[in-house]
């Protein structure tokens, strides 16, 4: 191919030949994805940087009424003053917005609009705004750009961070998605605080989880910090946003489209998931399910005689000084163990008849495991205080 361009014309020349080949025409695609994370402190800095995230180009701030009513005017104003007039959409807040009904009514929105392909959609919220923004841009004009301005700690450690972007559909959680990787992240740890202290802790779950499987300096950071990140300390939170999204991205970029599904970004999640569809995706924060979630499955990983009892009482341990669930009575909300095994069948049938645990063997070291029994999990949830579950003997 050929070409010769001017700034209105852009001539293309191409000459192929009639293929002789026979058998199936082989097609190629591929496509590489960077983008970088600002960890910043402040408001001001926020939007200076967005601004530069734009670059001249339109914008349309997807949000929620929380978040909007703290933050949306100061940040509309600021973008304003440098130039972008953003289209503001919000969403009503809580896990419920993260659905088809949500994604259809922004597209309505924008359609209405004059937003364009080469515009950009802001995310600015927790990780149910990430996940329903990235999701609905991967579709909108066959994918737009998108920035996460993530908010909760949460997001600023995982939920905002590469691009598995979905919504929730009654049957199972992020059921409904794809892989669309954000233009950029702006994470400013100075909303964490204004998040809530129960917020601050889910977020505390995910970076937990990140040490546990990659990184024993950021466990024993957590370790010796949990009291200062709890209080909201804005230098010991800085540097866990650094280090949990320097970690995870290392992790994604092994597999970001996970064609291997033996992933251990998924400790904790093979559990919490099926918990947070049994109670209707609004009871319990993600962060809450996954910490429970991680101790079921240390408890079958001890069981099976391959994580140190003394490890797994670290664990418990750090989870409890960070005010979150190890056990049925912590999680608040009652929870029937026939119906969590019933979740994780229906996961176990969208995933080809399989379910993989992701069981710790010492920090920084997992073992991906499909072979775990019912009667595994059983007795793993029985241990975590679960009732209505069947009898152990004929758990198989």
């Amino acid at each position: 191919m050929s070409a010769q361009t001017d700034n209105r014309q852009l001539v293309v020349r191409d000459d192929f030949p009639i293929t002789t080949i026979e058998g199936p025409i082989r097609a190629h695609a591929s496509r590489s994805d960077a983008y970088e994370i600002h960890v910043v402190a402040g408001l001001r800095d926020l939007i200076d940087t967005l601004l530069g995230e734009l670059d001249g180009a339109a914008a349309a701030i997807v949000t929620d009424d929380t978040v909007n009513r703290l933050y949306g005017g100061r940040i509309t104003e600021g973008l304003r003053q440098g130039g972008c007039d953003p289209l503001v959409h919000r969403l009503p807040p809580g896990e419920r917005s993260k659905s088809l009904a949500q994604a259809s009514a922004l597209w309505d929105r924008l359609a209405a609009s004059d937003f364009g392909r080469r515009d950009v959609l802001v995310a600015l919220g927790g990780g149910v705004i990430a996940d329903t923004c990235g999701w609905a841009a991967s579709a909108y004009m066959r994918g737009v750009p998108y920035v996460n301005v993530p908010t909760t700690l949460l997001a600023q450690v995982d939920g905002a961070l590469g691009g598995k972007v979905a919504v929730n559909h009654r049957t199972a959680k992020n059921l409904i998605g794809a892989f669309h990787q954000p233009k950029s992240v702006i994470a400013n740890v100075g909303f964490v605080p204004t998040a809530g202290p129960r917020h601050l802790r889910a977020g505390l779950a995910e970076a937990i989880k990140k040490a546990v499987i990659a990184s024993p300096a950021l466990f024993a950071f957590l370790e010796e910090e949990a009291c200062a990140l709890i209080s909201g300390d804005a230098r010991a939170l800085e540097q866990l946003v650094r280090s949990a999204a320097a970690i995870k991205t290392r992790l994604i970029e092994r597999d970001p489209y996970e064609r291997d599904l033996r992933r251990p970004l998924n400790f904790g999640h093979t559990i919490g998931h099926p918990l947070e569809t049994v109670t209707g995706y609004g009871p319990l924060l993600h962060g809450e399910a996954v910490a429970f979630g991680m101790v079921a499955e240390s408890r079958i990983a001890a069981a099976r005689g391959l994580l140190d009892e003394r490890l797994l009482v670290r664990l418990v341990a750090l989870l409890k000084r960070c005010g979150l669930p190890t056990t049925a009575a912590d999680l608040g909300v009652a929870i029937d163990g026939a119906s969590v095994l019933e979740a994780m069948g229906k996961v176990r049938l969208i995933r080809a008849g399989s379910l993989r645990y992701v069981l710790p063997m010492a920090l920084g070291e997992t073992l991906i495991a499909d072979d775990v029994t019912d009667e595994e999990v059983v007795d793993a949830l029985r241990a975590c205080g679960i009732e209505g579950l069947p009898p152990a003997a004929a758990s198989d």
